[in-house]
């Protein structure tokens, strides 16, 4: 055998004779097997038995990239997320870019490649392009900027189209790894087993992942479209994080025919003194709504520590839900339920589906409505009409609509506003790093510059503030560190103060000075920022400590990844369709809901080291048989 591969983990040794035998391969592990230990050994292998060859490795976030180039640090690995891999090996091909944008925007069955009023793209469309192909976390498709999706689509396109571009990569890279496969979009995939056969050139290509750990929409959730001959399967069934009670339930969730066992290492986490853990395992239901009763029962009888957001968290389904506990809800709603900015996309639906081509530049937003209504009834009238949702909006909000009216048409028809501006990149602690291409707009990154100052300064990490703080320039002397002094600390007494004043106060003050980007902000979203001028900066500190960790709460969508000692699920939907956990208890959902919603609790759940408990509002008697059987009988408990 191979120098190095006896001490290898099994599955790992499978791995080794399908490389031998040049065959492509996926490692599919369920929670806590430790699939990225395992992506790890393979990488840190290859490189001992192929000291001078090139291996790339993909991953989902920016986060796991540091953890995995931590762990392996060599010069011939190169480790980045997806799509950095691919616009690296494609952006050198500016011609070929430019020909398939024209022809990916003409192409009627691409949605998300077009060019506003071209139709079609002429060839030359970028001939006077200046600049060269861009990908940036915006997009500006006329300016030659493209953004993360159409990054996808476009280099699928080109490794179809040109076989050399496949060998190119082959030649560079004789082993390509993929982890957490799953939240890939298919077209990725499909580039690398199918698109990658056009050349002759060999290399190896290896997926790390889990089905049942695919949570988010548009992504290839399974290679199950592809057979023995394109990719070898091998399981990983060991569990290293669970108890044994966690680790059962879970087994009941999955779907994929892996059966989990307890991990054989007797120093694995789950183990003690040669066994694995029982932990615990709770279903509770109420008729009372009431979530602080749940979390003082967990205190009382089983000495949870809600305060202590590094082992134990509260898991919503969305932001929405956890807003209003975690004391943001004013900006969730400016962000997320704003009907003013609903009816003015109305609006510019409208005219764009009509094909109205009134130059509307120097009318106010009241003014354009005044026109588009004017001599309409009936039906025609009400396309141009709030719906009861925008209209209760408004009738609730009459002074900010008659404000909205005033505005520029032209300059406020432009206002996209997301709550991903808001809410992006939520840390699962404050450890974790923030991830590149951050959504979150000017304002908000502003925000956030003012607060880490504050934070910095409050913990007692003062070189760390020196470097964040604007006012490092003005630093002189020692009366200059003074004034800093006297400065930070008049600022971190916020009271009562808006965001506006606080912006202001930090500007004056030195530590964070007002920039292009934020004067750009106002002047382009000027709605958007008069209505959260003033908005209370105490609550923008309550978002800060959500979305760095410091907060019991976490979306179930963002703990994925995560591992903590308590976890608490409410089985809530939250008004979302998408999902419907009584209709998973009772096995009656569509099977795309049923689906969304089993592999979401799947990650809830095993999230957990220690203790589980989930949270069920008055559940029907079936629900409450289905939980005896899944949790146990004497784990089912009424809370009154």
């Amino acid at each position: 055998m191979v120098e190095g591969r006896l001490e290898l983990e099994p599955e790992v040794r499978e791995i080794f004779k399908l490389i031998d035998d040049g065959k492509n391969f996926l490692l599919s592990g369920g929670a806590g097997s430790g699939k990225t230990y395992s992506l790890v050994s393979v990488i840190r292998q290859v490189i001992a038995e192929n000291p001078t060859i090139k291996v790339a490795c993909m991953t989902y976030t920016n986060a796991a990239v540091k953890e995995i180039e931590e762990r392996v640090n060599h010069k011939n690995l190169n480790v980045s997320t997806i799509h950095d891999f691919l616009w690296d090996n494609i952006k050198h091909f500016q011609k070929e870019l430019k020909e398939a944008i024209i022809t990916l925007a003409n192409d009627e069955n691409i949605t998300r490649i077009k060019i506003n009023d071209l139709n079609p793209v002429p060839d030359n469309f970028f001939d006077d392009l200046e600049e060269k192909i861009k990908y940036k976390e915006f997009v500006r498709i006329r300016e030659g900027i493209i953004s993360h999706d159409e990054l996808i689509i476009v280099a699928n396109y080109l490794f179809q189209k040109y076989p050399k571009l496949n060998s190119v990569v082959k030649d560079k890279y004789k082993f390509i790894f993929l982890d957490e496969y799953q939240d890939t979009s298919g077209m990725v995939v499909e580039t690398f087993l199918t698109h990658f056969k056009k050349s002759k050139r060999k290399n190896i290509i290896g997926f790390f992942g889990d089905a049942m750990q695919n949570i988010y929409p548009d992504t290839v959730g399974n290679l199950d479209a592809y057979d023995d001959d394109v990719i070898k399967k091998i399981a990983k069934k060991q569990n290293r994080r669970n108890p044994q009670l966690i680790i059962d339930l879970a087994n009941k969730l999955r779907t994929d025919g892996i059966t989990q066992e307890p991990s054989t290492d007797p120093n694995a986490p789950n183990m003690e003194e040669g066994v694995v853990k029982p932990g615990t395992l709770l279903f509770l239901h109420s008729n009372d709504n009431d979530i602080s009763k749940v979390e003082k029962f967990l205190e009382v009888n089983y000495g949870w520590d809600f305060k202590n957001s590094k082992d134990t968290k509260e898991l919503n389904l969305t932001h929405n839900l956890i807003a209003g506990k975690a004391g943001f809800k004013s900006l969730m709603l400016i962000y997320d339920k704003d009907h003013i900015l609903s009816f003015k996309d109305r609006i510019k639906n409208y005219i764009k589906d009509k094909g109205i081509s009134t130059d509307f530049s120097e009318n106010s937003f009241g003014e354009v409505i005044n026109t588009l209504q004017q001599g309409k009834t009936g039906p025609d009238l009400k396309k141009v009409s709030p719906t009861n949702t925008m209209q209760a909006f408004i009738d609730d909000n009459e002074e900010l609509f008659n404000y909205a009216k005033t505005l520029n048409y032209s300059k406020f028809s432009k206002i996209y506003v997301d709550k991903d501006q808001l809410l992006d990149d939520k840390k699962q602690d404050e450890d974790d790093e923030n991830k590149k291409d951050s959504k979150r707009d000017s304002l908000i990154k502003h925000l956030f510059k003012i607060q880490n100052n504050i934070s910095l300064y409050q913990n007692k990490r003062y070189n760390e503030f020196l470097r964040a703080t604007d006012f490092r320039y003005k630093i002189t002397s020692i009366a200059s560190k003074r004034t800093l002094k006297e400065n930070i600390e008049s600022l971190i007494a916020v009271g009562d103060k808006t965001i506006e004043e606080v912006i202001t106060d930090a500007n004056e003050k030195g530590i964070c000075i007002i920039d292009d980007k934020l004067n750009d902000f106002k002047e382009k979203k000027e709605y958007l920022y008069n209505r959260v001028k003033d908005v209370k900066f105490s609550e923008f500190q309550k978002l800060y400590e959500y979305l760095e960790g410091q907060t019991p709460f976490s979306t179930q969508h963002k703990t994925k990844g995560a591992e903590l000692d308590n976890i608490l699920v409410l089985l809530d939907n939250g008004g979302w369709n998408n999902y419907n956990f009584e209709k998973m208890f009772l096995g009656t959902a569509s099977e795309s809901v049923m689906d969304r919603t089993q592999k979401i609790f799947y990650v809830c759940c095993t999230r957990a080291k220690e203790n589980l408990a989930v949270f069920f509002h008055s559940p029907s008697d079936e629900v409450i048989v289905k939980a005896k059987d899944w949790f146990g009988v004497e784990n089912v408990i009424s809370i009154e």
